[in-house]
């Protein structure tokens, strides 16, 4: 007589975590369950519950691991090239989305988006990059151009490049923006020199530099909540 082997354990688990999300939402599961529910889908035959968990032990945040290199997140046990993919091209419907949602609104009265912007794009970045946010006069978003790369503790941006580009573009305002990759959102003597010589390049022309948002793991720092500018 032959006997009908047993479901492997996680099937089942896969089914409530699916019964917990949809009746309860999404905000009712932990962080390593959502990273669960993710993984379920790219990897149909195994137990996905210790690779969210090891995910989630290594980089610390659900944005940490959207962020990571390809090359970390395939030393963990389970995660390809396949699954890494999968993990960027979310990261990156992320990113999308927060950039539509600045774009159709006014960049200056849609503040928590700007900042939850800002936050997603840079605060894991391993290298610092100066970032400008360039305005029409409705203070909506005309572009977002990376206007300097450097290393982990300096990007090089040049005034008369911040001002030629805003010409081109006809902007009315800017919002500066770039990252700390020590995770210290805190301004430093260089980056209110910066601001203030972008300020004073950009006067002539009445073109308005709102703010400097400098982000980092630490948070996003505001230099003109800050009274710096």
């Amino acid at each position: 007589m032959s006997t009908t082997p047993e479901e492997p354990h996680w099937k089942g688990h896969r089914e409530r975590l699916r019964s917990k999300l949809l009746t309860r939402g999404a905000t009712a599961l932990n962080n390593y369950e959502v990273l669960e529910v993710l993984l379920m889908a790219f990897i149909p035959r195994r137990d996905v519950k210790p690779i969210a968990k090891a995910l989630e032990t290594r980089f610390g945040s659900l944005s940490a691991i959207l962020t990571a290199p390809t090359s970390d997140l395939i030393k963990i046990d389970g995660v390809g090239e396949t699954v890494a993919a999968y993990l960027k091209a979310i990261a990156e419907l992320n990113a999308r989305a927060s950039r539509e949602t600045i774009r159709k609104k006014p960049a200056i009265s849609s503040w928590s988006a700007l900042i939850d912007y800002v936050r997603t794009e840079l605060q894991h970045e391993k290298r610092e990059q100066f970032r400008i946010l360039f305005l029409d006069r409705k203070n909506q978003l005309i572009a977002d151009e990376i206007m300097g790369h450097g290393t982990v503790d300096h990007a090089p941006v040049y005034t008369r490049e911040v001002a030629r580009r805003a010409l081109e573009l006809h902007a009315s305002a800017l919002i500066l923006v770039h990252n700390h990759p020590s995770g210290d959102p805190t301004p430093s003597r260089a980056d209110i020199d910066i601001t203030r010589e972008i300020i004073d390049a950009l006067d002539p022309f009445d073109i308005t530099v709102h703010d400097h948002l400098i982000a980092g793991t630490g948070g996003v720092t505001s230099l003109k909540s800050a009274g710096l500018i």
